[in-house]
């Protein structure tokens, strides 16, 4: 259940602030008549997400008769999730920093438009997360048939992430997001190389893949699979004590060099330096602005500093 809460703190901490940078921006232009736009394209973003996680959960327990069928669709599915799963990541390492300004200028001519292009800005800008949640929680939520947990998890994780979401835009909470983003990123991609590792499962049992009875190893005497710690790894990560070679090959083949990739520092461009004149050019250092680690915390708010989600939704790697 740890990994369905992750998933909805994560996706949901990343749309909470997106409709923050929104909102925030209305309120300090003088433009609080379009926050019903907003808030209605946000309703429609939610709507159409719970609508496509039900639509998947329906293709898969009643269309498909044959399980052969499902057990192919939910392999489909999962490396359809692990792909959203890479692709979520990195894009929020390399956008972090200028997603705000983005998302404030494409507003600025939604209002110029009108109420709908306002209200399609704000759907657009939430129904990438929700589609992305709904179809990474089918994912790994697969085998939980009938099992409430997940979904309360889920839930969970995007209540924590609303309720984050308004004390950043209150000012009452400081919150280092690159390390948060960091290290969810780092648990999600083991949550995605066990999604995968599903997804190969699943490919074996439709007998696309081979090998459903090739072991490459089985711990079973040590990691009993009736306690609560392997319980707890397979539902995390599926860490099994009996895999297959192509299901063990898929887990470090994917979680090994993503992990590496989103884990290595990144390259910094040295800011360029006006070189100072006068007496005071002995005196003044030559380094650029990029030798300075920050960190990313909420400011108060006011004039000149912005909202604490306008600060919230910059978040720089130190």
């Amino acid at each position: 259940m740890f990994a369905t809460y992750l998933i909805g703190l994560r996706e949901g901490l990343e749309a909470t602030l997106v409709v923050s940078i929104l909102v925030a921006f209305l309120v300090k232009s003088q433009r609080r008549d379009r926050l019903p736009q907003v808030w209605a394209g946000v309703a429609l973003a939610v709507a159409l997400s719970v609508l496509f996680g039900w639509l998947i959960e329906y293709t898969s327990s009643s269309l498909l008769a044959r399980s052969e069928d499902r057990e192919l669709f939910e392999a489909i599915t999962s490396v359809a999730a692990v792909v959203f799963v890479t692709w979520m990541i990195f894009w929020m390492r390399r956008a972090a920093r200028t997603i705000a300004g983005e998302l404030r200028g494409k507003l600025t001519e939604a209002l110029a438009v009108g109420s709908l292009a306002v209200a399609g800005m704000a759907f657009l800008a939430v129904i990438r997360e929700g589609l992305e949640t709904a179809l990474i929680f089918y994912s790994a939520a697969q085998g939980a048939a009938g099992d409430s947990g997940p979904l309360l998890a889920l839930i969970g994780g995007i209540a924590t992430a609303v309720a984050l979401g308004v004390l950043l835009y209150a000012s009452a909470l400081r919150i280092n997001l690159s390390k948060f983003f960091t290290w969810t990123g780092a648990l999600l991609i083991l949550v995605a190389a066990g999604i995968l590792k599903y997804g190969v499962h699943d490919f074996q049992e439709a007998g696309v893949l081979p090998g459903l009875n090739d072991l490459a190893f089985d711990i079973t005497t040590t990691l009993d699979p009736s306690t609560w710690y392997a319980a707890l790894l397979a539902g995390m990560f599926n860490v099994t004590p009996a895999p297959t070679v192509l299901e063990t090959i898929a887990w470090i083949g994917y979680a090994v060099p993503v992990l590496l990739l989103f884990l290595r520092p990144a390259r910094r461009t040295p800011a360029p330096v006006a070189a100072p004149t006068g007496p005071a050019a002995e005196a003044v250092p030559t380094t650029g602005a990029s030798d300075t680690a920050t960190t990313t915390t909420v400011t108060e708010r006011g004039a000149d500093t912005g909202t604490g989600a306008e600060a919230a939704s910059t978040p720089q790697r130190a």
